[in-house]
């Protein structure tokens, strides 16, 4: 198991958010955390990189990394993308995807990165001298998963990735997510409040409620069961 969660707790000041939160992910694998607002899925994903204070169990590759701190995390092959896109607003496109590289020294690589990244997102290519701040809702997300590719990333945590783009938008980067997850074997981990979108792209489905997990299994029997659907996932 490439990712293993084990009795994970987290907290913001002294309020406890997650309550003993365990899970796996294997290389390549897709798999999406479901649940109403405040359920805490984005809890999770900070509590992977080290972004809230987190106890419990957390193992990638075998190394335990509860209390890392974020960047060392990020060198581990962790990349995140939160949700409200967490681009650099001021600087260019370009500038944004050679910040996403700032860990590593290979610049042929950074380079061939770049050009791979304009490959999966040719809008991007087109506004590459555009300032990040007066690109589209939709091609800022897109830009804050090109960001997180110029980490070469073995996992990417997705917060939200639908949240505010419209329909044709949002199957537009979930076509591409997929193409990054057969092509490329980035593994994912899916925060998406659009479940049945979340679900078609993941195999394996957990549901939150009030941070703790209470039901999991693969996304296509979470999906047909109407009583989860009406319950957990509102549609």
């Amino acid at each position: 198991m490439m990712l293993e969660v084990d009795g994970l707790e987290a907290f913001y000041g002294e309020q406890q958010a997650l309550f003993g939160v365990g899970f796996g992910l294997d290389e390549g694998q897709v798999r999406t955390l479901l649940g109403a607002n405040g359920a805490g899925k984005t809890t999770v994903l900070r509590a992977l990189c080290g972004m809230v204070r987190a106890a419990g169990d957390v193992r990638f590759d075998g190394k335990r990394i509860v209390g890392w701190a974020t960047e060392d995390i990020v060198r581990l092959g962790i990349a995140h993308v939160p949700d409200g896109r967490g681009t650099f607003l001021r600087v260019s496109v370009e500038e944004n995807l050679q910040l996403g590289a700032m860990t590593r020294r290979d610049r042929a690589g950074i380079a061939a990165d770049i050009e791979q990244v304009y490959g999966h997102f040719p809008r991007l290519k087109e506004r590459r001298t555009q300032q990040a701040g007066t690109l589209s809702g939709g091609e800022q997300q897109m830009l804050a998963v090109g960001r997180a590719l110029m980490l070469r990333p073995r996992l990417m945590l997705l917060d939200e990735p639908s949240f505010g783009l419209a329909p044709l938008v949002v199957e537009e980067l979930f076509e591409t997510l997929r193409d990054l997850n057969r092509e490329m074997g980035v593994a994912m981990l899916i925060v998406e409040q659009n479940a049945a979108l979340a679900l078609e792209l993941a195999e394996h489905a957990y549901l939150l409620e009030t941070g703790r997990i209470v039901m999991d299994g693969p996304s296509a029997v979470i999906g047909a069961d109407e009583s989860i659907r009406r319950s957990y996932l509102g549609y």
